[in-house]
């Protein structure tokens, strides 16, 4: 991480248009409202109490008192266990709370659902709804929110049955202004001689909302140290503002291109972002 860098050492383009920088900070303490999202499926089950455990001790470590935090476990349903709140040890015990294949049809749990844009309950095969949780969870909980926000999914990346598809979650993700990071957590000897083929779906959701996949494999102080480096990045950002030359609110999604002059430097941010109308029109 390069923490020091200028406003004059960046540039940004919307749409292929450069863009005048009107705001620049480079923040290093911000509050942060982040998402525990636990992939609750059966192939899951070996690495499940790891992730309980290091999830709860990043918790403990890194919270202060103007975060919030919330914890979902993805399977067959989505489910919120614990909505936004700053209490550590409600997180630790909905944490606690997660069971391998529940499969309560706990959809109810979460505003909008029952009549929403996924109808609940399901029919047909499903097995692991992952690109349905990060949808759920980035419309009905984050959009409501404001400041840093980010969702940290702790899955093997597998999706199996969810009605939407991996660009209808970076949509969600994107208009929630919410970063996703994935921690690739899977137990490969579940998989077999076949492996698995998660990796390309997950590195496309964190890359274009601004976070990364690292992958852990199914190892504690892997996840510890990925925990750590979110942490780390989270609270370390360089926030830039500008007024778009493209001043119509139309609903379409601008692509955003950030540069930085002077230094061969690998920057991470989102792709773009959904020019909504204002709440008010």
């Amino acid at each position: 991480m390069i923490p020091n860098l200028p406003k004059d050492n960046f540039e940004i383009i919307e749409d292929g248009k450069p863009q005048t920088i009107k705001y620049f900070k480079a923040e290093s303490d911000l509050p942060l409202t982040l998402g525990i999202m636990i992939d609750a499926s059966g192939s899951q089950q070996r690495v499940l109490g790891i992730e309980q455990e290091v999830g709860g001790s990043f918790l403990e470590s890194t919270l202060r008192p103007k975060d919030m935090a919330s914890v979902f476990s993805f399977d067959v349903d989505v489910n919120l266990i614990q909505d936004f709140t700053g209490s550590v040890s409600r997180l630790r015990k909905a944490l606690d709370q997660v069971k391998i294949n529940s499969g309560t049809g706990a959809c109810s749990n979460l505003p909008g659902l029952g009549g929403g844009p996924i109808p609940c309950p399901s029919t047909g095969p499903r097995g692991t709804v992952l690109y349905d949780a990060v949808y759920v969870a980035s419309h009905d909980a984050f959009a409501q929110e404001v400041g840093r926000k980010a969702m940290i999914l702790l899955t093997d990346g597998e999706d199996q049955g969810s009605r939407l598809k991996i660009k209808d979650a970076i949509e969600a993700a994107q208009k929630a202004d919410t970063i996703c990071y994935v921690l690739l957590i899977a137990d490969r000897g579940f998989y077999g001689f076949g492996g698995y083929g998660g990796d390309s779906a997950m590195k496309k959701l964190t890359e274009q909302t601004g976070g990364r996949v690292i992958e852990v494999g199914n190892k504690p102080d892997k996840l510890k140290q990925a925990f750590d480096q979110i942490g780390q990045e989270l609270r370390s950002q360089y926030n830039i503002g500008y007024t778009p030359t493209n001043g119509k609110r139309d609903g379409s999604f601008r692509k955003i291109e950030i540069r930085a002059k002077g230094g061969d430097y690998k920057i991470q941010a989102r792709s773009g972002y959904y020019a909504m109308p204002r709440k008010d029109q």
